[in-house]
């Protein structure tokens, strides 16, 4: 009988032992893993601002070069000036978007998933808003300043 008793005991034990070990490292809960999979998906929206409007940096430059000579004191001078500095502010908020964004996530979690803190989720929520920003600046200023080189070309 107490062999018996003894033998339940140390297989309870060592049930209890092995239930309630600590969590592992790389094991997640499926409400971790679902935060984890949502801040991917929406980490790659992000870069797939980014990599839509990033091709339009040269657009920028081509723009601002074709006006450039345009600027004078006249009205119309005056116009491609605004257009010119509305491009390469443009440019800046990329350029700033792009510094401040490497700044708060390394390499591993923008492209590889590596799982974000509390505080970066909340950053990625902040760069996203961002980044929206930047493209409504990038497409705008380009259309801006096109639709006024198409008007110069009519005249």
């Amino acid at each position: 009988m107490m062999k018996k008793f003894l033998s339940i005991l140390i297989c309870t034990i060592l049930l209890l032992g092995f239930s309630c070990k600590p969590k592992q490292e790389n094991e997640t809960t499926p409400q971790e893993s679902q935060i984890q999979k949502e801040s991917q998906a929406q980490m790659n929206k992000v870069m797939a601002i980014h990599d839509e409007v990033m091709p339009k940096m040269g657009t920028i430059g081509k723009l601002v070069g074709e006006l450039k000579p345009k600027v004078d004191s006249t009205e119309m001078g005056q116009k491609y000036e605004v257009a010119m500095k509305d491009l390469q502010e443009a440019n800046t908020a990329m350029m700033d978007w792009m510094k401040d964004f490497g700044n708060r996530f390394d390499h591993e979690e923008i492209l590889e998933g590596k799982a974000l803190s509390e505080e970066k989720l909340q950053w990625l929520d902040e760069e996203e808003e961002k980044v929206k920003v930047v493209k409504e600046k990038i497409n705008g200023s380009i259309e801006r300043a096109e639709t006024l080189l198409a008007q110069d070309s009519e005249q």
